[in-house]
């Protein structure tokens, strides 16, 4: 295939060949070729693919009639509405996670992290269902799994042996949920999720929506445990809302920690509460990077799927106005999540995988800014979406 006249990030236009699902060159455009799928992109701008890298699939009510919002107090009060509502949603996990693949992918999205509920009501269930899917979108989605003990650690009677069982069972990697917060035990559940992460050799992404002071020991706990078990590069701190809500003092040290331990941080970018912020956090060497989060579901009625807009939704929350924080913001959803994830040879550039987005907008920043449709989706070199739809032929 020949992407012909792409305006690379750059600005430059430029000839982009693929052969074998990977970037064969990157020429001037208008050289001499002969490849019969020639696809002239008009100069729409062309990246690599977008990365989603926390979502919950299993979650999700994507699909499904509305299923109305039940607010709660606290994060224990929200987890416990939502194991009553789950079972009321009218179709099976795979279905919606499926409809929800369908949604990114069409909006540019070939790789994502998914966490996935570990507990006493659904056991190993919903691992499975994903799992499933997994294998049966291999070929369009790359998808990484985390078993997510949503209703605790150390709290949920037996989470451990559950927790230990779904990594058995091929999920990538451990979780956690606010060691003080929830489970008001921090060396309890540390123990135990990097202990498991020692065992089978995972990797760890721990929600943390702990603040303040608490959240920062926290953060430094978690640092200090990844070096010390050689994980660096192999943990993730989602949310850490406590990285908006230290003292300068505190969140010096807290990042300096985080950058020696490889420890990365995913952010969303809630309105409602403190976020880490992202220019400080980078200046200390911290990897930080967007992702959608709650997608439809018992968490949020809200969501999407598209990247462009989450990557316009923390540029918004985080006051980035300049064509340079509007390029940032775009690399949370791209190349700042393939650090994150370990995604080697990720970018646009010869040798690299041919996943990759073409949108209808000349530029980085318009892109941020006005989310124009995607006009082609590649993944593995095929076209898997046109104009906002998956392309003919194209199923799981």
């Amino acid at each position: 295939m020949l992407l012909a006249n792409a305006t690379l990030p750059d600005g430059n236009r430029a000839d982009i060949a693929i052969a074998d699902g990977r970037i064969a060159s990157i020429t001037a455009p208008g050289l001499p070729n002969a490849d019969p799928d020639r696809r002239d992109l008009g100069g729409a701008l062309l990246l690599p693919a977008f990365i989603d890298g926390h979502i919950h699939l299993d979650k999700t009510h994507m699909g499904a009639p509305l299923v109305p919002h039940v607010p709660g107090g606290s994060v224990r009060e929200r987890i416990a509405a939502e194991r009553v509502a789950r079972h009321g949603v009218p179709l099976p996990v795979e279905a919606r996670a499926a409809n929800l693949l369908r949604r990114l992918l069409a909006n540019g999205t070939t790789r994502v992290r998914s966490h996935v509920d570990i507990d006493n009501d659904v056991k190993l269930a919903n691992l499975e269902a994903l799992l499933a899917v997994r294998a049966a979108w291999k070929r369009l989605v790359d998808i990484e799994i985390v078993a997510f003990p949503q209703s605790g650690v150390v709290s949920e009677s037996g989470a451990a042996d559950l927790l230990d069982a779904a990594l058995a069972a091929g999920a990538d990697l451990i979780g956690g949920l606010d060691p003080d917060g929830f489970d008001h035990d921090v060396s309890g559940q540390l123990d135990i999720v990097f202990a498991l992460a020692e065992k089978h050799g995972k990797a760890v992404d721990i929600h943390l929506h702990d603040g303040g002071e608490t959240g920062g020991a926290e953060l430094r706990d978690i640092a200090a445990r990844t070096q010390a078990l050689g994980l660096q590069g192999r943990v993730v701190v989602s949310h850490a809302f406590a990285l908006g809500d230290l003292s300068p003092e505190s969140f010096g040290k807290t990042a300096q920690a985080l950058a020696r331990a490889g420890v990365a941080i995913m952010t969303s970018s809630p309105a409602a509460v403190p976020v880490p912020p992202v220019k400080t956090l980078r200046s200390h060497g911290v990897t930080i990077f967007a992702a959608s989060d709650n997608i439809r579901d018992c968490w949020s009625p809200f969501g999407n799927g598209d990247m462009l807009d989450r990557a316009a939704i923390v540029a918004a929350r985080q006051e980035f106005y300049s064509n340079d924080d509007l390029r940032l913001a775009l690399d949370l959803a791209t190349v700042e999540p393939a650090k994150a994830l370990g995604i080697a040879g990720y970018g646009l550039a010869p040798g690299a995988p041919a996943d990759l987005v073409a949108i209808d907008t000349p530029s980085i920043e318009e892109a941020v800014i006005n989310r124009p449709p995607r006009k082609l989706v590649i993944r593995d070199g095929e076209v898997v979406a046109e104009n906002g739809a998956l392309a003919a032929g194209v199923a799981a």
